[in-house]
């Protein structure tokens, strides 16, 4: 195998980027025992936080984007390489059992296709015209909404994706770990988390992987938060596909409704097992067809078909 050297361009781009940048007073880590790394790792990962809360103004903007948009029938789609793009697949996978999202409502896109999920796919993350082609066989709309994310902001995947996005009348959110990072110049919503040199030089699956992933909780829970997808603090959109999921519905509707165990029973059997249904049958006293038709004349939004139902 024929290898190709880096150019020049790179390595100075990599140098002046904080993700990568060394840190001496670590060069002897491996002489540590492992309580003494463990402590050093928990320490560093103790930064990640206060580091998300430096962006929270500009992720809350983007968050209130996304809503409006998914409430008009839009798409949310992550995109990335590497552990960047993983992150963006773990988070898009845990939507439909977590909040019952229609099946393409939340995508999640990886340089290299599902095979880079477990091994590493030469040269893909080099490639905008990759993420192009994948975006455009997504058939993207002015209601759909791409999120970037790249721990170093320069990938040219993420970054190609973002900008063709863009070009096609998306909203778009550029994800990064470094200041003034292109990805997020080509955004129209710039999230630059930026966690500082990682504990081993340029492990960008560490600290930054830990932030990115935080920000993208925070961007699909509380937009499905928006869309009516809780009710308070509870998954009242959660989908009973297993038992565990099962026993956690007939809790949610409990924790809801006070109603005891054997009403419970009967208004997830009116309402073929969904929660929101099943409480709003309780607290409005009505039947499942009713709850049904509150709840889409209301837009999902359980609040609202409450209060429609009262007298």
């Amino acid at each position: 195998m024929t290898s190709v050297s880096p150019s020049p361009d790179l390595h100075s781009q990599l140098a002046s980027l904080t993700t990568e940048a060394f840190r001496p007073e670590l060069a002897e880590i491996d002489r540590l025992s492992t309580l003494e790394i463990a402590t050093l790792m928990n320490q560093e990962d103790a930064t990640v936080p206060g580091a998300v809360a430096r962006e929270l103004p500009r992720i809350a903007a983007a968050i209130d984007a996304v809503a409006e948009r998914m409430g008009r029938g839009g798409r949310l789609v992550h995109i990335g390489a590497g552990t960047a793009g993983r992150l963006g697949v773990l988070d898009a996978s845990e939507c439909p059992p977590t909040f019952n999202t229609g099946p393409g409502q939340v995508v999640g896109l990886l340089a290299g296709g599902p095979e880079a999920m477990v091994t590493s796919v030469e040269g893909a993350e080099d490639d905008p015209d990759l993420a192009r082609a994948q975006l455009d066989a997504l058939k993207l709309t002015a209601d759909d909404t791409v999120v970037g994310v790249s721990a170093s902001g320069r990938t040219p995947y993420a970054v190609g994706a973002v900008r063709h996005a863009r070009g096609l009348g998306a909203l778009t959110v550029g994800l990064a770990c470094n200041a003034h990072s292109p990805l997020a110049a080509a955004a129209e919503h710039g999230i630059e988390v930026v966690v500082g040199p990682e504990l081993l030089t340029g492990s960008t699956r560490l600290k930054s992987g830990t932030a990115q992933k935080l920000v993208l909780n925070m961007i699909s829970t509380i937009t499905m938060i928006r869309l009516g997808k809780t009710y308070g603090n509870l998954m009242v959109d959660v989908r009973a596909s297993n038992d565990k999921l099962r026993a956690r519905s007939r809790r949610i509707v409990a924790l809801a409704t006070g109603a005891a165990d054997e009403e419970i029973e009967s208004a997830l059997a009116a309402t073929d097992g969904e929660v929101k249904d099943a409480i709003l049958t309780i607290l409005a006293g009505v039947d499942g067809a009713t709850a049904t038709r509150l709840l889409e004349e209301s837009g999902g939004h359980l609040r609202a078909a409450l209060a429609a139902a009262s007298p």
